[in-house]
């Protein structure tokens, strides 16, 4: 993988996380959250989408290597959704 597909890369994944995090109702963070959140939102929503049978929406191959863009937004707004539920959860007990 050369320099700029790991740029490009990282630019799709910080992407999907901004839009995971938005659809989920988080403002805080920054890029490096964005970009943490689409990498894990990726793994998380392909998962997900394997264990109930469902196909892969929309990929965009990056150095030719898949990366799930609909399964990565949905996995980082059910990351930012755990998250928060565990931060109320602490402020309650």
């Amino acid at each position: 993988m050369s320099i700029i597909e790991l740029v490009l890369l990282v630019l799709v994944a910080g992407v999907c996380g901004a839009l995971g995090r938005s659809l989920a109702g988080s403002i805080r963070g920054g890029v490096l959250v964005s970009i943490a959140l689409g990498f894990v939102g990726a793994l998380l929503g392909i998962w997900l989408a394997r264990v109930l049978g469902l196909p892969e929406i929309l990929t965009v191959d990056v150095g030719r290597r898949p990366f799930p863009i609909v399964w990565s937004i949905v996995g980082a707004a059910l990351v930012v959704c755990f998250v928060g539920v565990l931060r109320r959860r602490q402020w309650i007990g």
